[in-house]
């Protein structure tokens, strides 16, 4: 007879430490999994083209295992061999491109078109409407920021120059 109630159950089984296997896992099970917080994910996200999650209809990140396995390289980059964001960045760029292209990134499938009919646009709105991908979409938002950012810093330079000829 066991000396105690819990050798009496039997050995507890060991926390996992691979996650089930799933489909898309959402922000928060990817912080359990990585020991990461959700702002840096987000954060990650802005940073690193190659880190775009889809999301859903609703907007939540919907993250796949490759997306796991890209957030703990970036945290190993950034947390243990001392990367900056953009040297980890170029890292991951480098990375990427040494790999066979039977290993790299697929492009994520089309989401289903929505149920409720919309109207048709019109030819300049079809154009400038190009199917794009969420991966592609999320890339291009993170391309017009910089962009925008960009033109703010050199208009601000030109107004520096220009206040004391104001004067």
């Amino acid at each position: 007879m066991a000396s105690t109630e819990s050798e009496a159950r039997g050995p507890r089984s060991a926390a996992p430490t691979s996650p089930p296997k799933r489909l898309f896992y959402k922000i928060g099970n990817v912080c359990d999994l990585t020991g990461t917080q959700p702002y840096i994910l987000r954060f990650w996200e802005s940073e690193f083209p190659q880190l775009a999650p889809q999301k859903s209809r609703s907007g939540q990140r919907l993250f796949r295992e490759r997306d796991i396995e890209t957030v703990r390289r970036i945290k190993k980059l950034l947390y243990e061999e001392g990367y900056t964001i953009a040297g980890a960045r170029k890292r991951l760029e480098q990375e990427e491109a040494e790999r066979p292209p039977e290993e790299r990134a697929a492009p994520p499938a089309e989401e289903p078109a929505p149920s409720a009919p919309t109207p048709a646009p019109g030819p300049a709105e079809a154009a400038a409407r190009a199917p794009r991908t969420p991966r592609g979409e999320a890339r291009a938002s993170r391309q017009l920021q910089r962009t925008v950012k960009s033109l703010r810093r050199e208009l601000e330079t030109l107004l520096r120059r220009l206040e004391p000829r104001r004067s």
